[in-house]
Parts: C-alpha cells; structure tokens; sequence
C-alpha cells in the first residue's frame, strides 16, 4: 500500500539521541518491576484528534495540511482516513486505537443510512485491526455535536431525541463488541444546562440514569465483556454538566444503583477545568475502586478551555503513575492521548513529535513512579503520620469500639495535643531528587 506519510518507523534511540523523531525513553519491551513498558501504559491513538482534527478553535478555521483532506467523497474519507490511522500507529508502535462512531465514518440525517456508513467502516477497520495486531481500546458515539443534542441527549427535554440517543449508542456498542473493544466509554458532552428557568433537573437526572441503566442491561444482552466508563468534565460546552468530576460521578452511579457496571475513565484537562490535579481525580477513582481508564493530556490554566495539549509535564505524569501503580495498573483502560497539536503546528510530521512528546513523558513517569514506589519513602512517611489510627483510642475508633461519651471522657483525660509536621517541603524536595 502506498505510504501516506513521510515520516518513518520511530524507533528507541536512549535518552542521549540526536535524532529528531525517536523515542528517548519509550522502550515498549523493557520490562518496569513485572512487566514491559508497552503493558503498563497500554497507549492508544485518538482518532478523532488525530485523524480529522482540523486545527480550528473558538477564534479561527482549520490550519491542518492533511493528505486526505482533499477527498470529497465522505465513504472515501473515511477509508483513507483508516488507511492513515493504521500507517501512523504501525509507525509509532501503538497497540490501541479509540474512537467515536463519526470519527470513523460519515454522519446522516438518516439513521439507517448512518448505521450503515458505521457497518462499511467496521469491515474495513476489522480488516486493518487483523493485520496489523493493532486492537481497540474503547469506542463511543458523538451524541453531542449534531444540532439534534442542542438540549442534550439521554438529558434532552424531547423524549424522541432520548431514544435516537438509544439508538446511537446502542450501535456504537455492537461495532466496539464486534471489534473486540476493551471498553466503551460515556461522555456527556451536552448532558447539563445553561439555566435553570428552563431545566427540569430532577428529571434529567432521572433520566440519565435511566438511560446508562440501559445501556449497562444492554452490554449484558449482546455479551459485551469490556469495561463501560464514564468521562467527568465540569463544563464546556454547556455551563453545568452533570457529569463534573470524579467524586461527582461516583455519587451519581451509587444513587442509581450503578456503581458495579460502571468505571471512570478520567482526562488530565477535565480536572483542570474542574478546579482539581489530574492525581486528585486519579486518587479519587482509585480509593473507591473505580479507576477504568485515562485520556493522557494536559491542559492550561491560564486558558479556560479544553486545551487538550500533548502532556509534557513530568511532574504531572509521575503523580499519575503512582496512583496507577498504585491501582495495579490500568488495564483493562490505558493512556489514550486525547491531544490535540497547538494550532500552529500544521505539518504531517507534528502528529508524531506530538506522540512522541506524550508517549516519552510517561515513559520516563512510569519508570520514575516504578522507583519511588519500590523505595517506600512516601508510604513509610504516610504510615507514620497516621500510626495514632493503628492502635490505642484510633484503633478503637476504628473498629467502632466507642462512640461520643467514650470519646469525651478519653479528651478530658487527654489535654495536651502532640502534633507532628507535615514536612510537605520536605516530601517535596524529595520528589523533587526523584525526577
């Protein structure tokens, strides 16, 4: 087949390379305490950013010089994007893909005609996926792009657009389970409101829950083994959604009954714009045993959009990958790069620098996390500030052995109150001679 890009296979040069395009700590087979790098990172492509991002924002129009962009024909779009996608995957040695169903074949006003667009696009996809061992980490729908979702979808005041929502999503489903997805993934993107003079909110929320209650029966019906997640964002694009952050999420999924069928998939940008670290989110999910899967990004906090930048701060990597670790890995999610090249950077090339950044930045995370655990400093420090909670009066408030009167009379046995520093300088610097 004819090569779409220019760039060749980029291969692990070591941290010393002068080669532009190579990976200086991404070495997919080196093994990082019981496994290889590949299999605690599990990166995956997005396809929607990568493959028909065009580069436009709220302020301008597409920047992007792509080869296929050319193609009028939508169906022939959508093939030489697939041709595209395998190319540069196979290039960069990724081993997942994601996608939403529009990402990968045309949209229409016509639901047959749509389902049937996806269908052809599957055949095609599955045949790239079978020879190039390339697998699918997660699929979704865009239920939020088309004017249909301008109230949102399964939060829509018009029942008729709660159930083409259904359908849309049930679709999405049967190609991720025809593909073998690992996962499939909700994102709420119109699922809040602007303002409350016309919202109905009880019963959205209702709703919502009625409509991921399908889906989770649904999954069971076709045999769907993977994994559904959902993807918290606080805003943008409507003013509150109802999907705000992790500890938002799990509320919701408890109250519904739906804790077991779903886990959270957690984007490093959503947590900026919801006030929070990326690990705060990460923590979140992981102490509640809710941690499914990551979309790898950054975002700017002196912007107050969805950035999606190619993630390149290390401090912000390691934080995560501790908490990975810590959640004994990923799987079955991964690290899909949600990301997007910064307007400007408009060459075919910039795709896989942008790659290439992310992919070494969590690499070098991994490996940094992997030591830092394997030491015990910060855990020996934690165990030692909390050793009150192991025994005495914390152990007995612990197993439920006292309540207010017990505790009273201990405090008035008990004046003086020895309190230790919490060294958050110390643990800092710390930090600090790891990376």
């Amino acid at each position: 087949m004819e090569q779409i890009f220019e760039t060749g296979t980029i291969a692990y040069e070591g941290k010393d390379s002068q080669t532009p395009l190579a990976f200086r700590f991404y070495d997919r087979d080196r093994m990082v305490g019981d496994k290889p790098m590949k299999d605690h990172l599990r990166f995956s492509m997005s396809y929607w950013h990568t493959m028909t991002g065009g580069g436009d924002d709220p302020f301008g129009s597409a920047t992007m010089q792509r080869q296929w962009d050319g193609t009028a024909d939508p169906m022939a779009l959508s093939r030489k994007r697939a041709d595209a996608a395998f190319e540069f995957m196979t290039k960069l040695g990724l081993d997942y893909f994601c996608f939403h169903d529009v990402d990968v074949s045309p949209e229409s006003d016509d639901l047959a005609r749509r389902e049937d667009n996806l269908d052809r696009m599957a055949d095609v996809l599955e045949e790239k996926m079978a020879q190039t061992g390339i697998r699918l980490l997660w699929g979704t729908t865009n239920a939020f792009s088309h004017p249909r979702f301008v109230h949102g979808a399964s939060t829509s005041c018009n029942a008729d657009v709660f159930a083409y929502a259904a359908a849309q999503v049930k679709k999405a489903m049967d190609v991720t389970h025809r593909l073998g997805g690992e996962n499939y993934v909700f994102w709420g993107g119109r699922e809040g409101y602007e303002t409350l003079l016309n919202t109905d909110t009880a019963l959205e929320l209702d709703n919502l829950g009625r409509f991921l209650t399908m889906a989770a029966e649904y999954k069971e019906k076709i045999g769907f083994k993977g994994q559904l997640l959902i993807e918290p964002k606080p805003k943008e694009p409507t003013k509150h959604q109802y999907d705000f952050d992790t500890a938002t999420v799990i509320g919701f999924l408890r109250k519904y009954g739906l804790e077991d069928h779903f886990k959270i998939n957690i984007e490093a940008n959503h947590a900026t714009l919801a006030g929070h670290s990326f690990e705060h989110e990460l923590n979140m999910a992981r102490i509640n045993g809710m941690l499914g899967s990551i979309d790898a990004n950054q975002g700017d906090p002196q912007l107050g959009w969805d950035t999606d930048q190619f993630p390149s701060d290390l401090y912000m990597a390691v934080a995560a990958m501790i908490e990975v670790l810590k959640n004994g890995g990923i799987a079955p999610g991964g690290l899909n790069f949600d990301a997007k090249l910064r307007r400007p950077s408009m060459k075919p090339d910039d795709l896989f620098h942008g790659y290439v950044l992310g992919m070494d930045t969590y690499a070098r995370a991994l490996e940094i996390a992997h030591r830092i655990l394997e030491d015990g400093v910060f855990e020996e420090f934690v165990a030692r500030r909390y050793r009150s909670w192991t025994e005495g009066i914390g152990r007995q408030i612990r197993d439920g052995a006292v309540g207010f009167e017990e505790l009273a009379a201990y405090a008035r046995t008990n004046p003086a109150l020895d309190q230790e520093s919490g060294r958050q300088e110390y643990l800092e610097g710390i930090l600090n001679r790891y990376i």
